[in-house]
């Protein structure tokens, strides 16, 4: 008879245990998904304001010597 206690509450225990491991997989795998996505998102605000900023930098550099060049005396 304690044999088949333990077959019922191992039964029980899988039949518990089984759905509550998987809904913890896909909770820890939509982590990872959201965590992926929130680093993506960061890599590409971070390029947009590397590429922004490297732009801006060059529009000031042409700028500077537009300026330099129109003041430099001409020989």
């Amino acid at each position: 008879m304690a044999n088949d206690n333990n077959g019922i509450f191992s039964d029980l225990f899988n039949a518990v245990g089984t759905p509550v491991q998987n809904l913890a997989d896909t909770l820890g795998n939509g982590l990872n998904s959201a965590t992926e996505i929130v680093q993506s998102c960061a890599t590409l605000c971070v390029t947009i304001v590397t590429n922004t900023a490297n732009t801006a930098i060059q529009l000031l550099l042409g700028v500077a010597t537009a300026i330099s060049s129109a003041i430099t005396p001409k020989k």
